[in-house]
């Protein structure tokens, strides 16, 4: 049944089958039969509880037969309300994808396999990339649509407090401390926030700002996000469809305050995350609060989630002669608009999107511009090129997309961004030309993957262009690279030909500080060291610490893009979830017996087949 026939549905729905049967052989002998010999196996905590990637059959076959042991999974069926299977092309292999469900001894999941003829093999298909994700934990289901909470708690006790009273006191936390507690209100925290309350967990927002938003709403005058809007829904609430293709900053703010509101998200504002304690023997932090008004909140949640995403504290270099400059030095964090520069000279150091979006705004004001260049940078037209990488969001629904993109490996998608790379240099060819000209210095990304990747390693270092480049390139903005630099003085910038670029304001586009340094500073060198990396690849498939447990207990990190944020807040969420339902050990990863009195689908099994292997350091 396996052999290639033109009813791509029966041929995958077979493989299916014989994948369940093979998973529930005693010994699990044959799966690698069922895979290509180059192969991915992608787990989204489903069988590990963990994110993670496993290459080659072998290793697949190992690792598959000695979950599945212990998480009874079955019911393996084509997905009857997502496309159907079909042919496509992903990373340049033409292959039957296919969506797919299934359950295990605690949840329910999805899934996806793509199939390819294997040549070897009498052209017999077999699984070129596989995904297994958890989407929800038995008798913990998310309350939606028709299992939606009544309300009639307050809708028909009229003389007892009625939503607004109950918002109010869930909100105040005067006799109790949350759960969660996640440290930033942007995507990353509302995301989280709306994930673990629809799951039941009592969770609390701080940030910093005065109000929710700010963290976009205070970003310079004419910033817009550079990808569409069709990426960037938050879990729950898409935008309107009347909503523009690119999504200005204060519109976003505004979104955030409504979306806190509708999803009823405990937050507070003003409120400063000062830094905290984790108590082995209790299980749980003490953190310490400082409201604007210098008053103090000590708090003990169970978890801390960090919301402050990749650029959370301001990196000012140490610059040699700087302190020489005696006109405006900012921050391009602190930056706001240009109207204040008009006819006024001034030097942007730093060449990412901030830096080249400064530079045009200052330059769209009236301003004399020149923008120095650090390093090489990676420069794509925002149309069409920065967009390719999103082409499967214009079709299909957010749910399958959303799917797809978990689905693959990272290094099918890093060779699936070096060939957009490649189509993103055609497309931009007169432009890249230009730029070489004027002496910019261009890079498309380490072995050539694009902007991505340079954002998934170091969170920058790359310009989608509208409109700088172009008057870099006609000479409109100036352009001088660091190295040419020969100190600061008062007036300005000396340069080693003898040229003197004076300047009444100077703008340090220089990135933030990586998370690990945010950590020592709030937790100390012990929870830091103890955590690691956090962000980029190291050596591993998966993102270093993030939106999995670290090896430090109760804490966590979510960071990225809003579809980034929206995809892994659910695993992030069913996670914490799981340990708080006593279903997975905080400390080491592992089942407890103990739920299977929770719920009935379990009852049955042995402690053996619900405990679940330790948890792989990523």
């Amino acid at each position: 049944m396996l052999d290639r026939t033109k009813d791509i549905a029966a041929s995958a729905q077979a493989w299916l089958d014989e994948f369940e049967r093979t998973l529930g052989a005693p010994d699990g002998a044959g799966l690698d039969r069922l895979f290509l010999a180059d192969c991915y196996w992608r787990d989204a905590l489903a069988f590990s509880w963990n994110l993670q990637t496993i290459a080659g059959g072998g290793s697949i076959e190992r690792e598959l037969t000695t979950l599945a042991a212990k998480v009874a999974p079955g019911s393996f069926k084509i997905a009857p309300n997502r496309p159907p299977p079909r042919w496509v092309t992903r990373a340049g292999t033409n292959n039957i994808e296919a969506i797919f469900n299934f359950e295990t001894a605690l949840g329910r999941g999805s899934g996806i396999v793509r199939l390819v003829p294997d040549a070897n093999d009498g052209d017999r298909l077999k699984a070129w990339t596989l995904l297994t994700a958890l989407d929800e934990l038995k008798g913990f289901e998310e309350q939606l649509g028709t299992s939606r909470p009544r309300g009639q708690a307050y809708s028909r006790d009229f003389r007892g407090p009625n939503w607004l009273d109950l918002r109010s006191a869930s909100r105040d936390y005067t006799d109790r401390d949350p759960t969660v507690l996640v440290v930033g209100g942007g995507q990353a925290g509302l995301a989280i926030a709306a994930r673990l309350k629809l799951l039941k967990i009592d969770t609390l927002i701080v940030d910093r700002e005065a109000r929710i938003g700010d963290n976009w709403r205070k970003r310079y005058h004419a910033l817009t996000l550079h990808n569409q809007v069709q990426v960037n829904h938050l879990p729950y609430m898409p935008f309107p469809p009347s909503w523009p293709t690119y999504i200005p900053k204060d519109k976003l703010a505004n979104w955030f305050e409504a979306y806190v509101d509708a999803m009823e998200l405990n937050f507070w504002t003003g409120t400063e995350f000062e830094g905290g304690a984790y108590d082995d023997a209790k299980g749980h932090w003490t953190v310490t609060l400082r409201h604007t008004d210098g008053s103090e909140r000590i708090m003990h949640p169970r978890h801390v989630v960090m919301a402050t995403g990749v650029s959370g504290i301001a990196n000012v270099p140490v610059i040699p002669t700087l302190d020489n400059f005696k006109g405006t030095l900012l921050h391009s964090s602190r930056y706001e608009d240009g109207e204040s520069w008009t006819g006024k000279r001034a030097i942007v150091i730093g060449t990412g999107n901030s830096g080249h979006d400064i530079a045009q705004d200052l330059h769209s004001s009236g301003a004399d511009v020149t923008l120095v260049q650090r390093s090489p940078t990676l420069v794509t037209n925002i149309e069409p090129s920065a967009q390719l990488a999103y082409a499967t969001y214009n079709e299909g629904t957010l749910e399958d997309n959303d799917l797809i993109a978990t689905s693959m490996p990272t290094p099918l998608a890093k060779k699936t961004h070096v060939m957009l790379t490649e189509q993103s240099k055609e497309l931009d060819k007169e432009l890249l030309d230009g730029l070489r000209r004027v002496g910019f210095k261009l890079d498309f990304g380490e072995a050539g993957t694009g902007w991505q990747f340079k954002y998934l390693t170091r969170g920058g270092g790359y310009y989608f262009n509208v409109g700088c480049s172009n008057l870099i390139v006609e000479g409109e903005i100036k352009l001088r690279q660091f190295s040419d630099i020969e100190g600061f003085v008062t007036e300005g910038v000396r340069m080693k030909d003898g040229a003197s670029l004076p300047a009444e304001l100077i703008v340090l586009s220089t990135g933030y500080k990586t998370q690990e340094y945010l950590v020592r500073k709030l937790f100390g060198g012990r929870v830091a060291e103890r955590v690691g990396p956090i962000w980029g690849f190291g050596d591993g498939l998966e993102l270093r610490n993030m939106y999995a447990r670290t090896r430090q207990p109760g804490l966590w990190f979510i960071a990225g893009s809003l579809a980034q944020c929206r995809i892994n807040s659910k695993y992030l969420a069913l996670q914490i979830k799981a340990i708080e339902e006593g279903i997975l050990g905080r400390e080491a990863g592992r089942l407890k017996p103990r739920h299977c009195e929770r719920s009935e689908a379990i009852q049955n099994l042995s402690a053996e087949t619900v405990w679940i292997a330790s948890l792989r350091s990523q």
